[in-house]
């Protein structure tokens, strides 16, 4: 394996299949059997998930809501998603540990990186929930700050699409897909890869992030053995 311990960033939508809300019980179940793949060969994996599918802190004030309010409605997401995520990793038979930055000891641990690294070495999932704990940061800036603390190698960014375009691929059939980029190259063309918080935060600590699909079968066990997949951000 290239990468021996990563940090997998799913987008809260991701979890909704085909469904418009909500959580696809058949995606999270295609998901941890997944990761199952590289947990069987050693390599450490830390989650974080975001909370679009049930709750948007930014989309809530955009409708007159207090944005703080909104935002930590949103990290609560997070932790539902979480909880989902876990059971579907147990019921695949891969041992996981839920942390959240909010304390909700009832039904998660409250986060401790001496702790989430233990968890780590011993070969146990661990997601993260409730984004930084703070409003107005994105579960992107959250799984770079995990990342980090984590001393992941990688951060690896689950999407619906096979990496970073110079347009939408979704819109423009003639988009050029990138199979490497650089930091600064990102900033330059002004491509979305993540919010600019996040995607600073990455470059200052020379952490390298990975676009890939994440709905192809077998795509994350190539992109932990180092194989072609998705695009490369790196400096």
């Amino acid at each position: 394996m290239k990468y021996k311990r990563i940090l997998l960033k799913l987008s809260g939508e991701a979890l909704m299949g085909t469904r418009q809300y909500g959580i696809d019980p058949e995606r999270l179940a295609e998901y941890a059997q997944d990761i199952k793949t590289i947990t069987d060969k050693g390599v450490q994996v830390a989650i974080v998930i975001g909370g679009g599918n049930i709750f948007r802190g930014v989309a809530g004030a955009s409708n007159g809501m207090d944005r703080v309010q909104g935002d930590h409605m949103g990290m609560l997401a997070t932790v539902i998603n979480g909880l989902a995520l876990q059971s579907a990793l147990e019921d695949a038979d891969i041992p996981t540990r839920l942390q959240t930055a909010i304390k909700i000891n009832e039904v998660a641990e409250p986060f401790i990186r001496r702790k989430a690294l233990r968890h780590l070495e011993k070969g146990r999932v661990v997601i993260f929930g409730g984004g930084t704990g703070n409003p107005y940061f994105t579960t992107d800036s959250a799984a770079v700050l995990r990342a980090i603390e984590m001393e992941a190698d990688v951060i690896l960014k689950g999407t619906r699409v096979d990496g970073i375009y110079n347009a939408d691929p979704e819109k423009d059939t003639s988009a050029i897909k990138f199979d490497e980029i650089s930091f600064d190259d990102v900033l330059r063309k002004g491509l979305k890869v993540m919010d600019t918080t996040a995607f600073t935060l990455s470059q200052e600590n020379n952490l390298p992030i990975i676009v890939f699909d994440m709905n192809k079968k077998g795509n994350l066990l190539k992109v932990v053995s180092g194989e072609n997949i998705g695009t490369v951000v790196n400096l």
